[in-house]
C-alpha cells in the first residue's frame, strides 16, 4: 500500500510537470493490477490533454497525415465499405485477428489514427453484426456527437481532432449497458494493446 501511495504522489508530481509534453511511465502488471483503472484513466486523460499541440491546422496538413483512402473518411466523411476492416490485410480488425486472435480484446484501447488520442477501451467493443466495428460507449470526453441535417443519424467524431469516425445509434435493443452502438469505420482507429 505504501508503494501505491509513493507511485500516486510521483505520478500526480509528472503530471503537473510535464503537462503539454508526451511522457512514459512504466508499470509493471502487478502494479498495474494494484492500481487498476484509476493509472488508465489518468493516463488517458493525461494523453487527451496534450494530444492537441501538434495536429495540422489545414485540410492539405492532414493529408500529410493520412493516406489517401484515411482522408476521405477522417476529413470529408466517406464511409468505408462494409467489412472491409475485417477482410482486409492490414486493416484493423483483419490484424487484431491476427495477431490477438479475435477481432474482440479484453484490453487495452483505440486510438484515433488522425491524432492518437484514446477514444474507446477494447472491453466496450461488440458484435453488432452490422459489418464496422461497434463500441457500446467512448472514453469520457473523447467523442462528439453531432446530429446529422436531416435528424435521422448522429454523427461521431473525434473530440480532440474532429475526425469523422462514423455514426451513433441509440435504443436498437443490443444488450450492453448502454443500449448504444458506435458505428466506427474501422479506418479511423488503431489499436493500442494496454493502456
Amino acid at each position: 500500500m505504501e508503494f501505491v501511495r509513493m507511485l500516486s504522489k510521483l505520478f500526480l508530481s509528472a503530471v503537473f510537470y510535464c503537462v503539454g509534453t508526451a511522457f512514459t511511465l512504466r508499470v509493471t502488471s502487478k502494479h498495474r493490477q494494484v492500481l487498476g483503472r484509476s493509472l488508465s484513466f489518468t493516463l488517458t486523460s493525461a494523453k487527451l490533454m496534450s494530444a492537441k499541440k501538434d495536429l495540422p491546422t489545414t485540410e492539405n496538413g492532414w493529408r500529410t497525415v493520412l493516406n489517401p483512402f484515411q482522408f476521405k473518411v477522417l476529413r470529408e466523411k466517406a464511409t468505408e465499405p462494409p467489412r472491409y476492416s475485417e477482410t482486409t490485410a492490414g486493416e484493423l480488425e483483419y490484424e487484431l485477428k491476427k495477431k490477438q486472435g479475435t477481432k474482440y480484446p479484453k484490453e487495452g484501447v483505440f486510438n484515433c489514427v488522425a491524432c492518437d488520442s484514446p477514444l474507446y477501451y477494447a472491453k466496450t467493443k461488440f458484435d453488432s453484426g452490422c459489418g464496422w466495428p461497434a463500441f457500446y460507449e467512448g472514453v469520457p470526453g473523447a467523442i462528439k456527437e453531432v446530429s446529422d441535417a436531416d435528424g435521422r443519424r448522429v454523427e461521431i467524431l473525434c473530440n480532440n481532432c474532429g475526425s469523422h469516425l462514423g455514426h451513433v445509434f441509440k435504443n436498437e435493443g443490443f444488450p450492453t449497458p448502454t443500449n448504444e452502438r458506435h458505428c466506427v469505420n474501422g479506418i479511423c482507429l488503431k489499436y493500442e494493446p494496454t493502456v
